[in-house]
């Protein structure tokens, strides 16, 4: 995620804010763009301009604003009333339901960021409205007034609104005995699945798939009914510790379960890591020693694949971060383990990424690693 900054007073800005904190400007996003900035009055009193955005474009803002906290912005010549992540949500908690209308503003919020990378990554995204059979809809569900399973089925991806909130999703990572969980995880998670046929199968590139995840053939049923049935995961103390044999082969014990859990898992796994390091080279962080020296070591091996360098610096800034988060007493920031087996499965989706999107905009940089530039 790259960082913004204010064209009235020179205020950095992030991703989610709707006003600037220094000078009080109203923001707003332009998803076409990518552009965030502030907006201005047109000479037409019904729509808005945007600071910097350079197209022109008039603009007005999206109807969920307030119900989501959407600060995005939509061309007045477009006849939706919602943004191009907001519509793409076709179930909601009813406005009766005010706990689960915070979670869903949360949910839209973790929905936004995800949106945004996929266009930044070139990865095309359409609604179902606009095609029935290979488009995505999001369904955000309230386990309060039904029973809701968090998935993907069909292109059409569920998500519990329980699990955002903090108490429930850290009780249910316990139980489970995950390193990791979040709202995001989740959606990056689940949208890999639905780029699974269109980036594997339609791109021919099924047999080097079971090559390296597996026969996505076996039942996926009896893969889960062992998976929930064995009691064999790894408690909360172990996971993401290198404690257990999966982590030489799967980023994740989740990822045992099945070939396409294996692909959904590194790819949201590899969405963490281009979304980090865009963060970090555009907040100017630089990596020195020993983290330099450390994560080439850690690359010892793998050099060639055309995934290295960014993972190279992205071993080299996980290093530093968990240093700092224990500096602070909450423990690893991220805890996991990229063996060489995970590494290949990252190169896998970083060349099928590449090859379906073409050139990428917002290509992390790596010359962080470059003792030169130290």
């Amino acid at each position: 995620m790259k960082s913004f900054g204010c064209s009235v007073c020179g205020q950095i800005l992030f991703f989610d804010n709707s006003r600037c904190l220094r000078c009080a400007s109203e923001l707003g996003y332009a998803p076409d763009s990518g552009h965030l900035d502030v907006v201005v009055a047109s000479d037409d009193p019904s729509s808005l301009l945007l600071e910097g955005d350079g197209t022109g474009t008039h603009y007005r803002r999206c109807a969920n604003q307030t119900l989501a906290a959407c600060n995005w912005l939509v061309p007045v010549d477009d006849p939706e009333h919602l943004c191009v992540s907001c519509r793409l949500t076709t179930v909601r908690p009813n406005d009766a339901e005010t706990d689960a209308l915070v979670e869903f503003a949360d949910a839209e919020t973790a929905k936004r960021r995800l949106i945004h990378q996929l266009n930044s990554l070139g990865l095309d995204i359409v609604g179902k409205d606009a095609d029935p059979e290979r488009g995505v809809a999001f369904e955000f569900r309230s386990s309060d007034a039904e029973d809701v399973m968090t998935g993907h089925d069909g292109g059409v991806i569920t998500l519990d609104l329980s699990e955002s909130d903090d108490v429930h999703r850290e009780r249910v990572r316990h139980d489970l005995g995950e390193p990791y969980r979040t709202v995001l995880g989740h959606l990056r998670h689940e949208i890999g699945h639905y780029y699974w046929p269109r980036l594997v199968v339609d791109a021919g590139h099924t047999d080097a798939f079971r090559e390296l995840f597996g026969d996505e053939t076996v039942s996926y049923q009896d893969a889960l009914d062992a998976h929930y049935g064995s009691g064999e995961g790894p408690t909360d103390a172990t996971a993401g510790t290198g404690d257990a044999e999966w982590v030489n082969t799967h980023v994740s014990e989740y990822a045992t379960m099945h070939p396409w859990e294996d692909w959904a898992e590194t790819f949201a796994h590899y969405l963490h890591i281009r979304a980090g390091l865009d963060t970090a080279n555009s907040f100017g962080f630089v990596l020195g020693e020993p983290a330099l020296t450390a994560s080439r070591d850690a690359l010892a091996d793998h050099t060639g694949v055309s995934v290295g360098p960014m993972v190279q610096a992205w071993l080299g800034t996980t290093l530093v971060m968990n240093a700092m988060s224990r500096s602070l007493g909450t423990g690893n920031h991220y805890p996991f383990v990229l063996s060489p087996t995970v590494i290949e499965k990252l190169d896998f989706v970083h060349r099928l990424v590449n090859e379906v999107a073409g050139p990428i905009e917002e290509e992390p940089s790596t010359e962080v690693l470059t003792v030169d530039d130290v």
